[in-house]
This record gives structure tokens, sequence and C-alpha cells, in this order.
């Protein structure tokens, strides 16, 4: 059907059709003759229209119409679509593939004799979930609304927090088979032109079957693919991608998916919540730290627990080395094995609870660890010590709000772990140094993965490790739009609240 164009026979267009959807029972073909007599046909998918709205703005004043007065065809058709059809969006196309892409898309074609032409009538409606609070983004203070698996849901969502002509949707359709709609959101006057471009280009280079999530997009287009850390944001919050546009960057909407990706992303910026920018900066600086504090314990903590046991025992205080010998006592495996083992169970229990119903998951995680980690102290085949290593290495992982980044940490822990077994604290040295140069080296999109740290730009780091008070950001980050840096109107030093 590529390129083929619409006949003006009617009965040839509807073979045609037929045939291209053969055995598809929700295909609907509704022939009838406009109130001149003349044949008409309407396609559409059931489930995917509205068909009261078609029913009452499409079909009924079209077999209702008499003209009163003889039409050339195109002035019929003109007529017809500017004076019968009070739906509000109304196209055309004269291929019989582009009239296929419209109605498996959800939109009505109409097809009249004579006419080499097809009038695509925008009347899609079906079945959603309603916008709710995301599940894997909860907050304490700020908005509950999160995006839903409706495409132009979540774009009105993002155009409510951002009433600007700035505000850039640019469409586009990516799978062969799945001709998913993707929209690349962005603000044209803080964007970085060439970010933009970039987006544009590697989505367009996508060549797949089909696009059934944004995780999709997110692999085909991200930079150094073999690498564990996440190079590209996703969040279920419209408030969180208003705030990264109006920092300069790209969001990347998907139909069917409730995901949005953000690019490009810094180390920093996965540690980053919504929450910060709405309760006082103190209190929010130091929720930064024991983040900070946290990712550092989830990576680390197993690997110093084990160079300890096994080559340091001197650094720990004579009586704390005395306990854990006691609770050591019965252990079969050395540290290494102990905590392997205790790490691999924690994670299988965590990814039980994740994967089965949620009042039954949050009991079989819960619960599963306590008696597991119980059960095993007391069969002597791992320490109680050990048991408080895992528990507080598995909630500091808790508390980095990205769950990709948390993933990243989490796996990233063994293999520091092994250097640990083996090489003690040299191990762990070796294993930290590996992953900062490796970071050094990633970009995303462009920008330095380390950035505003590496390289230093001071001025960004008041939205870093700190969370400076609101008139004290007059400025954009500068490594994110080379646009309108200003971000507040001038104002005098000190506190803004004295004249």
């Amino acid at each position: 059907m590529d390129n083929q164009l619409i006949g003006t026979e009617l009965n040839g267009n509807l073979e045609k059709l037929k045939a291209a959807f053969a055995h598809s029972s929700d295909i609907i073909f509704r022939e009838f003759k406009v109130g001149n007599g003349q044949k008409g046909l309407l396609i559409f998918v059931d489930g995917l229209i509205n068909m009261k709205l078609i029913d009452e703005d499409v079909l009924q004043p079209l077999i209702a119409f008499a003209s009163k007065s003889p039409q050339s065809l195109k002035q019929l058709e003109s007529l017809v679509s500017e004076r019968v059809i009070t739906a509000a969006q109304i196209s055309t196309g004269t291929e019989i593939s582009g009239l296929i892409d419209h109605v498996l898309s959800g939109d009505t074609a109409l097809l009249l004799d004579g006419l080499a032409e097809a009038l695509f009538i925008g009347a899609r409606e079906w079945d959603s979930r309603a916008v709710s609070e995301p599940a894997t983004e909860a907050v304490i203070r700020g908005p509950r609304e999160g995006f839903t698996e409706n495409l132009r849901t979540n774009t009105s969502l993002i155009r409510r927090r951002l009433k600007t002509p700035h505000l850039k949707m640019e469409s586009m359709k990516v799978g062969r088979l799945s001709k998913t709609d993707i929209v690349i959101s962005y603000l044209d006057n803080l964007a970085d032109s060439s970010i933009v471009a970039e987006v544009r280009d590697r989505i367009r280079k996508v060549d797949i079957d089909a696009i059934l999530e944004s995780g999709y997009i997110e692999e085909l287009i991200g930079d150094s693919p073999y690498s564990m850390f996440p190079l590209v944001m996703t969040t279920e919050r419209p408030d969180k991608v208003a705030g990264s546009l109006l920092e300069g960057k790209v969001a990347i909407i998907t139909d069917n998916t409730p995901f949005v990706l953000i690019v490009p992303v810094t180390f920093y910026g996965m540690l980053q919540a919504s929450e910060d920018y709405y309760e006082k900066f103190l209190f929010m600086t130091a929720v930064r730290w024991l983040r900070l504090l946290s990712m550092v314990i989830a990576l680390l903590l197993p690997s110093v627990y084990i160079a300890l046991l096994t080559f340091e025992l001197e650094m720990i205080p004579t009586n704390l080395v005395y306990s854990i010998a006691a609770g050591r006592e019965t252990v079969p495996f050395p540290a290494l094995v102990e905590a392997l083992i205790m790490e691999v169970s924690f994670e299988a229990l965590r990814e039980a609870g994740v994967r089965l119903p949620r009042p039954i998951g949050q009991s079989v995680s819960i619960v599963g660890g306590l008696v597991i980690g119980q059960a095993a102290v007391q069969a002597g085949l791992v320490s109680a010590p050990l048991v408080i290593v895992v528990s507080l290495t598995g909630i500091a992982s808790f508390i980095i709000p990205n769950y990709s980044h948390a993933i990243t940490i989490r796996l990233l822990r063994f293999p520091i772990m092994i250097l640990a077994g083996t090489l003690g604290f040299y191990g762990v040295l070796i294993g930290v140094l590996f992953l900062l140069s490796h970071m050094c080296r990633l970009r995303s999109f462009g920008t330095p993965y380390l950035s505003p740290i590496a390289p230093l730009r001071l001025g960004d780091l008041k939205d870093v490790l700190i969370r400076a008070p609101w008139w004290r950001m007059n400025y954009r980050p500068k490594g994110s739009t080379p646009g309108n840096q200003r971000r507040l109107g001038n104002r005098p030093k000190g506190n803004p609240s004295k004249p």
C-alpha cells in the first residue's frame, strides 16, 4: 500500500481497505448515503473513538445534508469539511498508507464517492488511567499529580505548568509496526539548540519494529551503552519535568507509558528530588548530605566490613573485635562468602517484594528478611554484626531518590566487595578510583557526567551539595543552557523581606 493513491471510485477503495484490514474484527466500515444521494464510507477502530461524537457531529449531519444546488466535487468536499461536519479536528490525505496510519492511530476516515481524497476526523477516545500520585516518587509536600499512559494527558500536565509559547512540543512516530507517538518538549529560549537537534536526530535514526515503553528509547539513544550509570533520567512527575525544562533540558514523552525521559543529566542531579525545592533550603541541604552519606554507605559499607575482618583486624577496637569474634565463632565461611550470601539473599527478597502484589510483597520483604536473618544467625551460618551491616546497607540504598541510580549502586557493591575480600582496603581504593575515572569520562548528550564539580563551575555549586535559598539562585546552571541565564529579577542583596 506504500505510496498508493486513493481512487475516485468508492467501491475500489473499499476493496483495498478491506484487504488491508482482513481478519480485523475491530475495524468498522460504515457505509451510508449523503443527503444528496452520494455514497460515503466511514472507517474507524472500535474502542479508539468517541462513538457519540461520530454519530452526532459526522454521520447524522452527512445523512441529513442536502445541497440546494449542484456542486463540483472539490466544492462538495470543502462544504462538507467546513459546514456539515462539526468536529473540531479535520485533516486530509491522498494516500492509502496515510489513511491506514490515521485509522490505526484512532482517527476516523471519511471517503466520498468521486473524491480521490480522504477526510480524517479527530474523535479519539479510549479508556485510560486517571491522573494520580506516582508510586515511585511520592513526596510529603508537593503536587500529587503523576503522568499517565496517555500522551496528550501528559503534555497537558506540562503545559499547565509552563504557560508560554516558548514551550515547544515536536511530534514524531517511531517503530515500523507500533508507530508510537513521541513528543520532544523544550523551551526554545532556554534549551541549547545543538542538544535539541541531537535528540531529534538520534530518535529519527531509531529503526525498530515497536516502541512499547520509554525504556526502548532510553537504551537506543543514550551515550555509553555499556556503562552501568544512568545517563538519561526517568520521572513520573510533571513538576520535575517542568523544573528540568526551566534549566534548559529536553524532555522526551512517549505514548503508552507514564515515564518521561529527561536529557542531559548529571550524577548529582540523580540525587535530587522535587521536594528539595518545596521545603526550606536548610532542611533540604541536610537531606542532601544524608543522601550522599547513604550512597557511600550503600556502596562501601559491606566492603569496609570485609576488608577489616580479612586484613585489618588491628584497626578495630579490642572489645569490638572480641564481640565480632564471638559472633563468628560458629560461622563456617570467610567474611567475603558470608557477606555475598547475605547480600544476594537480601536483594532476592527485595526483588520478590517488588514483583508480588503490594500487600503480600511488603510482608515478604520485611517479615522474610527478619525471619531469615534471625534463623541464619541462630543456625550459625552468618554472624549478627553482618546482619546489621546488610540491614544498614539496604536502608541506605532506599534513600537514593532515583530508582535507576539506586540499582546501579546496589550492583556496583558486589565487585567492590570481591576486591575488598582479595586485596583489602587497596581493593576498595582501586574500585573507587576506577568508578571515579569512569564517571569523569561519561557524557550525557555532551554534558560531563560529574559537572559542575568536574569540570568545576563555582557558580553552579549552589544547587549541588547544598540547596541555596531561591533568592540566591539568580542564575540557571551555566552548563545546561546557553540562553537566558537569569532566573530571578534584579533584587537588593541581603534578606529579600527587608526593604
